[in-house]
């Protein structure tokens, strides 16, 4: 028995089968378990198909009787389909159907269909592999399209003409993409053509569908892969114009810039070998998003970006709403991190002094190991010499930031005086003045002037108070 059989020859398939014979139906295991099978992946998602009409809801009510009391089904009669829950395996049931589309919706008109018919439906010939669960003819494979010989070449190529499928649902140029990145397999020369002929159809796909795809390239062990092909086919430059914007390199009296989507792909990957926070990859992403925008010429000193991060961390909002993603502390962590990238690398080029490795604890946070894991990552230049450097001088901040959070207790800093004892101090509402004395006190303990206790700080503030000529109402601690 071939290696693909052992792995179906079990009880479930064995169900599944039993219910199909005893209705009357065929019965076929399809698409990605199939796939992942010869693959060797591991799926806990099984898709059946049956021939004949309703087969599919039927056959689910069924096995799931036979599965016992720890089988729970779902049916969605609208779609005609069914969904068997039992234990760690999602069991999905339909029967064969063709598809036909209106130009300007993915959404497609279903009938009945037979086998043939359903499987040509299939997005790749991959995913368009069948084998029968009934007893007379279980394991029995079905390929029409060669998908096991595109298997073993690593090829992603359509069933049928790529033009048509791709217009029809321009949503299987992003799952190409996805497939090729996560499998590391090449898109067929004619199907990579077709996604780049019917690009612009990607704009009738609803963000939150294009989201989901892209988590997927993000999630992948080299997501550059993905977002490499989005920018070669020219779908990029309709989901994400702002990454597209950064492709390319303009020369000036001899004197070009770097590639900085080439650059933020490298950013990327290396992210990407250090970690798995999905977050963490965006912010890689976007690290230097606004550098098209910030983009300068000067005769003196070339090429500049300057205030490349701050203005990158305005447009992380922006982004996030277009493209779907979640506005909350996602968003923030993301922008922060494109905010304090050019921080790390700073301390590296310069005198390092206790008050700047405070104030970047401070400001970082929790986050400050994700944020100085991008900043080696974001290292890319092609002197080694200059990466050797600059990484022993990161080694030499990080111990710099060991150093002075066990001295000072700043990993958690709080002002010791906060704002609500500032307006009970001078009978003050919340207001301006409340703002500087606080600034004022934090810049004074991260800069060293005083240290970081309540007293020092608290005196500090009667001095400031009576610069600006305001009265203490409670001076209690004084």
């Amino acid at each position: 028995m071939e290696q693909y059989l052992q792995n179906i020859d079990h009880h479930t398939f064995r169900t599944v089968g039993s219910v199909a014979d005893e209705l009357g139906f065929p019965c076929y295991a399809v698409g990605g378990y199939v796939r992942d099978l010869f693959l060797g992946r591991h799926s806990k998602d099984i898709d059946f198909v049956s021939v004949g009409p309703g087969s599919g809801i039927d056959i689910a009510r069924q096995v799931a009787r036979r599965l016992g009391r720890d089988a729970h089904v779902s049916v969605f009669r609208t779609y005609g389909t069914a969904q068997v829950r039992h234990r760690n395996l999602e069991l999905e049931f339909v029967a064969t159907r063709r598809e036909s589309y209106s130009r300007d919706s993915r959404n497609p008109i279903v009938e009945e269909g037979s086998l043939t018919d359903d499987i040509s439906r299939r997005d790749f010939t991959i995913n368009a592999l069948a084998i029968c669960v009934n007893a007379d003819n279980f394991g029995q494979l079905i390929d029409m399209f060669h998908g096991i010989d595109d298997l073993k070449a690593r090829i992603i190529r359509t069933p049928l003409d790529p033009d048509i499928t791709f217009s029809d649902d321009p949503l299987r140029m992003m799952r190409a993409i996805r497939f090729a990145t996560q499998l590391r397999f090449a898109i067929h020369g004619p199907t990579f053509d077709a996604i780049t002929r019917n690009a612009h159809r990607i704009s009738i796909i609803t963000r939150e569908r294009i989201l989901t795809e892209l988590e997927k390239i993000m999630a992948s062990d080299k997501p550059s892969i993905g977002w490499q092909m989005l920018a070669e086919t020219g779908l990029l430059a309709y989901i994400f114009p702002e990454l597209d914007a950064m492709r390319g390199v303009e020369t000036i009296r001899g004197r070009g810039h770097k590639d900085n989507f080439e650059h933020t792909l490298m950013v990327l990957d290396r992210v990407a070998e250090k970690s798995d926070n999905i977050w963490l990859r965006w912010a890689a992403l976007m690290h230097d998003i606004a550098k098209p925008v910030t983009k300068r010429w000067d005769d003196s000193v070339g090429w500049s970006f300057k205030n490349h991060n701050f203005i990158g961390a305005k447009m992380v909002p922006k982004i996030f709403r277009a493209m779907k993603m979640p506005l909350g502390e996602p968003m923030r962590y993301v922008a922060k991190l494109v905010e304090l990238h050019m921080r790390p690398i700073a301390l590296v080029e310069e005198t390092v002094t206790d008050s700047a490795v405070r104030r970047l604890i401070t400001d970082a946070g929790d986050d400050l190991g994700d944020l100085m894991t991008l900043c080696r990552a974001d290292i890319t230049s092609r002197n080694p010499e200059k990466v050797r450097r600059h990484l022993e001088n990161f080694d030499a901040v990080l111990q710099k930031m060991d150093d002075v959070t066990e001295r000072d207790n700043l990993r958690n800093f709080k002002p010791p005086v906060d704002g609500a004892e500032i307006m009970a101090t001078f009978g003050l509402p919340p207001s301006a003045p409340v703002g500087i004395i606080k600034n004022a006190i934090k810049d004074a303990v991260l800069d060293g002037i005083i240290p970081n206790d309540h007293q020092a700080a608290y005196e500090l503030m009667l001095r400031i108070g009576a610069d600006m000529n305001l009265t203490p109402v409670n001076t209690s601690e004084s």
